[in-house]
């Protein structure tokens, strides 16, 4: 290939090359018979080879170590001015990338199994620094949340209740269109323990099918109001497509958080509940819970991770 000699010219004729052979056996003939000379063309210096700027992946790949430092800090110095703009102590530490596939759970501290029903998760079998946050129910829908995260790249897990959700579900498939799951947090927001089987599956595969036709896709995960369930919740919503069914071990607030061990601290894994709520119910707004979430997190030294990525 002739990637360099094609912006210098690769034949030789243009920029001072070799004149053909023809040109010269011409110029030569009319000197003989005396007619006028063709005029002189001034030497040309030939231009110095560069390399082809190429668009795309390629030119991805021949970037420069310096060019790589420069967007680097280009792209450090707006990540920061963001973090400021919406308030933040700092930084949020970003997550590493997610499995290639979801690890397989095992019965362990924070994962309970029984045969042939779903996984109950309070905490994700992982060593990495990462928690995860979840909004459930969706009462309030204020799109400085949805700009806030998607702005800062802060991955949610949602799960929404048709009866708290239906008046604007545009607000969750924009949500779901930036990358944040919507799943199932039933249709009425009832305790589910105190129903019988047939109307708790009334209430889970209800909501699958009203978040299908919503959303476009449907859910893999499901929350029990109140966290409450038994034996006939998780045969429920195995029936209809459930595959784990996510608590928590950390309620955010506006204000504060409030956690379940004693050392009162997170760990790795560990899920995160909150809630979409305005100022008539709370001391803050949507992003002033956020801003309080990812602060904790990050002073913590944990990176906020999206939960679908691993169950």
């Amino acid at each position: 290939m002739c990637l360099v000699a094609a912006v210098a010219g690769c034949g030789g004729s243009a920029g001072g090359g070799a004149v053909p052979s023809t040109a010269r056996a011409g110029a030569s003939a009319a000197t003989d018979r005396g007619g006028p000379r063709p005029p002189a063309v001034p030497a040309v210096a030939a231009a110095p080879a560069v390399p082809a700027v190429l668009p795309g992946p390629a030119r991805a790949e021949e970037e420069t170590s310096g060019e790589a430092v420069a967007r680097r800090a280009e792209a450090a110095r707006a990540a920061l001015e963001t973090a400021r703009r919406w308030g933040l102590a700092r930084l949020p530490l970003p997550a590493p990338q997610p499995p290639a596939g979801r690890p397989e759970l095992r019965a362990a501290q924070g994962v309970k199994l029984a045969d042939g029903l779903p996984p109950v998760v309070y905490r994700v079998p992982t060593e990495q620094p990462i928690v995860f946050l979840t909004v459930d129910d969706g009462a309030e829908k204020d799109p400085e949340f949805s700009r806030m995260a998607a702005e800062l790249g802060i991955p949610l897990s949602t799960f929404v209740a048709d009866y708290l959700a239906r008046s604007d579900y545009g607000y969750f498939r924009r949500l779901a269109e930036q990358g944040d799951a919507v799943n199932n947090h039933t249709i009425n927001h009832r305790n589910l323990k105190v129903l019988d089987y047939a109307t708790q599956r009334d209430e889970i595969c209800r909501q699958q099918d009203q978040l299908e036709g919503q959303i476009g896709s449907r859910p893999r995960l499901f929350r029990p109001p109140y966290g409450e369930y038994n034996e006939d919740t998780l045969r429920a919503a195995g029936s209809c497509g459930i595959e784990a069914v996510p608590l928590w071990n950390e309620e955010a607030f506006p204000d504060r958080m409030e956690y379940r061990y004693e050392d009162q601290r997170l760990h790795p894994g560990d899920i995160i509940l909150t809630h979409f709520r305005g100022t008539d119910l709370w001391p803050g707004t949507m992003p002033d819970l956020l801003r309080k979430v990812v602060d904790e997190v990050t002073a913590q030294g944990f990176a906020l991770a999206r939960l679908d990525d691993y169950l």
